[in-house]
């Protein structure tokens, strides 16, 4: 829920109300029910609110605690803030609303920035001590919740996206070479703190930074799973797994359904989100709202799965939703998409993610997701493959299987001034392999897909594509405990039966055995798939324009190579290497960058 901004100076001056306006303005999708301002001293915080918990005014923020102490802004959901609440009664804290914003609020009066070891949620936030003029900001474990920064001489201003910093101004938006060798090498992700600008960074996941009144910034990383076979889980049998893991899921969904309005599911017939329906139907939902999108074939590849989807609409008698998207909607569509990403996202989904949400969110704000449990439970078929060689040759293998080229192909299509000096992709991948932890090459891979790939792909996919229409996603198989335990699972229950063993094997005892033995499916959008039509167009249009020219990022022989055969050419990870390239750039364009 919400979008938030704010503004904190180092020089002495006051901070730049305008600014923080134009940044909240920009985050108004983000929360259409309400919005504030607050400045005292060398900060300003700005708040734009979409209202899911304590629908009244008592709930707006930014929000002040009782005893005038601290004051903050929020966005996500704390799904244990009731039995946080009364802990915090018991321990002498008054409340004036039954929102979980003054939870937060009163647990960081409480705890301190150790108040994040008791959320149960996604979150991102940022608090001010009235006292010290200390700026805290935190983030979830999972990076559900985005958070952006930018750092300029004197001050430092921070958002929920990076459009919203853009509009604050004075923004260096010169290109990160690094970020962009990393964009073109790992399927568009790239890794925090980094982001394609220069000038802006994201707070990395599971991280809360302190920032003090004269400058000074220290970061506190306040969580990570080892990835190992852990004592308390040594003598479990398969089936004891499978029920570990149906319990804890069954706990992941029962908390997302915390609100004070209706709570739908995106339910595209696969098997994760097939599972929430069902868990949910047995906590006793009755008439759950789903909605389900698809788009007409185009070269052969057909472009829906609905009869996955009404398969498990009828099963558990949900009030189901197709949405059908005909082809000649995908490129208007496109451009409302690319203004949504906070970064340049090249996934096919993210189109249908957004129109759908656009129809989602005319019959509820809440909607439970399936994002997740391939990375979580290794559903990917390329990781059989990453768990077939020693722990130690594991870097080299993921660059191999998971790259979508390698440094010396980017030396033929960046820009020489572009490419950076060594492979930065190939490095990050080794030296986040090489912290202690992760017992297996297939540990290891699974630990940066979680922490790293997940983030930073589908994570923030569904994050923008579904706030730019004030929905609120929740994706239970983020969970951090359903993750903390899925890290510990042996590895060859979660390769067992083509990936996500041991999730299949809890999902036997509630899904029609054809959803859970169905071949695995994605989201397709054919008119991207194979550059069709006015898609194929508008990349033409961006990669002629006048801004595209004058930034030559990439070798005009390249470009040439791929107009002439927009449908031909592939990345190692099978994407269409003309689409990642335009994307980037229709992203630039768009954000008038």
């Amino acid at each position: 829920m919400c979008g938030l901004s704010g503004e904190i100076r180092f020089d002495g001056r006051r901070p730049d109300l305008a600014a923080v306006r134009r940044m909240s303005d920009r985050l108004a999708p983000r929360g259409p029910d309400g919005h504030g301002l607050w400045s005292q001293g060398a900060v300003a915080l700005a708040h734009q609110r979409l209202k899911i918990i304590d629908l009244s005014d008592q709930g707006a923020q930014p929000m002040t605690d009782a005893e005038q102490e601290v004051t903050g802004v929020f966005n996500g959901c704390i799904y244990n803030y009731q039995d946080l609440r009364e802990e915090l009664l018991g321990l002498g804290h008054r409340f004036r609303s039954t929102s979980d914003t003054e939870v937060v609020l009163a647990a960081y009066r409480q705890w301190g920035t150790s108040c994040v070891d008791r959320f149960h949620g996604m979150f991102a936030f940022a608090v001010v001590e009235h006292r010290t003029g200390r700026l805290v900001l935190g983030r979830d474990r999972l990076g559900i919740k985005p958070l952006y920064v930018a750092q300029a001489p004197g001050r430092l201003r921070f958002a929920s996206s990076l459009p919203a910093l853009l509009a604050g101004g004075d923004v260096d938006t010169s290109l990160d070479p690094a970020a962009v060798h990393q964009y073109l090498s790992w399927h568009a992700t790239v890794a925090a703190p980094r982001t394609v600008l220069a000038g802006v960074r994201k707070l990395p996941p599971a991280t809360v930074r302190v920032v003090e009144a004269d400058g000074s910034q220290r970061d506190h990383r306040y969580w990570q799973p080892s990835y190992t076979r852990r004592p308390e889980y040594r003598d479990m049998s398969p089936s004891e797994w499978r029920d570990a893991v149906l319990d804890a899921l069954r706990t992941a969904v029962r908390r997302r359904m915390v609100a004070d309005v209706p709570v739908g599911v995106l339910l595209s017939g696969g098997l994760d989100s097939s599972l929430i329906v069902a868990l949910l139907s047995d906590e006793g939902q009755r008439h759950l709202a789903t909605f389900s999108v698809g788009f007409e074939s185009e070269g052969g590849a057909e472009g829906n799965e609905f009869r996955y989807s009404d398969l498990v609409a009828g099963e558990f008698a949900t009030d189901h939703h197709r949405l059908m998207v005909p082809s000649d909607r995908v490129s208007t569509a496109l451009d409302g998409a690319v203004a949504a990403m906070s970064e340049p996202m090249i996934s096919h989904d993210v189109v249908a993610f957004h129109l759908l949400s656009e129809q989602v969110a005319k019959d509820v704000k809440v909607v439970q997701s399936g994002q997740g449990a391939d990375e979580v439970f290794a559903g990917y078929h390329w990781y059989p493959d990453l768990a077939s060689v020693a722990r130690e040759d594991e870097p080299d293998r993921y660059a191999e299987t998971y790259f979508d080229r390698s440094h010396a192909d980017l030396a033929r299509i960046l820009q020489p001034d572009m490419l950076p000096a060594d492979d930065v992709s190939g490095r990050f991948v080794r030296e986040h392999m090489a912290v202690p932890g992760a017992e297996t090459a297939l540990d290891a891979a699974l630990r940066l897909d979680t922490h790293v790939m997940l983030v930073d792909d589908p994570v923030k996919r569904v994050d923008n594509m579904t706030m730019d229409w004030g929905l609120e996603a929740r994706v239970p198989f983020l969970d951090h405990e359903l993750v903390e335990l899925a890290a510990a699972c042996p590895p060859e229950l979660k390769l067992a039966d083509g990936g996500k063993g041991v999730l299949k094997e809890a999902a036997r005892k509630l899904l029609p055995q054809d959803v859970v033995d169905r071949p695995k499916g994605y989201f397709p959008v054919p008119a991207i798939t194979h550059m069709a039509g006015p898609v194929l167009d508008r990349v033409r249009e961006a990669l002629a324009a006048p801004e595209a020219k004058r930034r030559g990022l990439f070798q005009e022989s390249y470009l040439a190579e791929l107009l002439a055969a927009p449908d031909a050419h592939r990345t190692k990870r099978g994407a269409n290497a003309l689409w990642q390239v335009a994307l980037l750039e229709i992203w630039l364009q768009t954000h008038g960058i």
